[in-house]
């Protein structure tokens, strides 16, 4: 008769060289970065573990170069400068029309705060389901970090969105008081609405109360304590911002006239007038401008022969 006693220790001893064998084929955990060797990092995975990027290059981007959008810009500039200084802070959320400066505000609030501790870690959509190992990973550092999420929606079901609300208030631990999440979004409650979800809403008394699909899809975007909404440009805001940029490189007043129409054209174009089409144009129109001419042809710089 086999001795159970004797088979299930044959058993486990297997199982346990099965297990260190298994071990050795995955990853190393990833270790902390040099916090002193970058201001940006971006998280990234490979062979299923995360680790954190250095970004060494950023763009020289300063709040002065965003133009009309001054009330969006002075409220989420107060709400970063409190939270470098360790007051309470919100995280953000920013919606609105395509290239209209949402990103780039992230770029230069960094820029104009990274000498008081603030650092910037960005994460790609399909990489949040890491958020709590990257909010682990930094909680107790004495730097103040936004994770910043770029381009953020979700479809129905998606687990992604599920993580996102865990981190930002939906757990029992409560969140690194030196993080905080700012995302921009195209749309403002983050999920796709449906005409039919609309049809679960029911009235009581004079108030209208939404049905349970509309109130799961808010109730994320409710979880950013500050929204900033951005809209497009008209002409002449347009045109400002064109006229900053060519100024920025190099351009003068003269100049800046003369391209005028030709700006009007390019957005014309493209179907937008945001800031990031007046950047464009403006790189394309100093660019031109100050081209050198293409030398001659070898053959057409000869002089005429002399007649014989």
């Amino acid at each position: 008769m086999i001795d159970p006693f004797r088979e299930l220790a044959t058993f486990l001893a297997r199982a346990e060289r099965l297990l260190e064998r298994i071990e050795a084929l995955l990853p190393p955990p990833a270790g902390a970065p040099d916090w002193s060797t970058a201001k940006a990092f971006r998280w990234r995975t490979q062979r299923g573990a995360g680790y954190l990027q250095p970004i060494t290059r950023l763009p020289a981007i300063r709040l002065s170069d965003l133009r009309d959008i001054d009330d969006q810009k002075a409220r989420i500039d107060a709400n970063t400068r409190q939270f470098v200084t360790g007051r309470p802070a919100n995280n953000v959320l920013l919606t609105g029309a395509r290239g209209s400066g949402k990103s780039s505000l992230i770029r230069a609030l960094l820029n104009e705060y990274a000498g008081a501790g603030l650092r910037v870690i960005e994460v790609e959509k399909s990489d949040l389901t890491d958020l709590p190992d990257i909010v682990e990973l930094i909680d107790g550092r004495p730097e103040r970090f936004i994770v910043f999420c770029d381009d953020l929606s979700f479809e129905a079901g998606d687990a992604r969105y599920k993580a996102l609300k865990v981190v930002l208030d939906g757990s029992l631990a409560a969140p690194p008081e030196n993080v905080l999440i700012y995302a921009t979004s195209n749309r403002r409650h983050l999920m796709p609405e449906y005409f039919a979800e609309n049809l679960e809403s029911r009235r009581a008394g004079e108030e209208i109360h939404p049905g349970e699909a509309i109130e799961e899809k808010i109730s994320l975007s409710e979880r950013f304590g500050l929204w900033l909404s951005f809209y497009p440009f008209d002409q002449d805001a347009y045109l400002d911002i064109v006229a900053h940029w060519l100024r920025s490189f190099g351009c003068d007043d003269q100049q800046i006239a003369a391209a005028g129409r030709d700006a009007l054209n390019w957005a014309l174009e493209r179907g937008s007038r945001s800031g990031r089409v007046a950047w464009q144009f403006a790189r394309d129109w100093a660019g031109r401008q100050n081209a050198q001419p293409e030398r001659a042809p070898r053959a057409a710089r000869r002089r005429p022969a002399k007649g014989r």
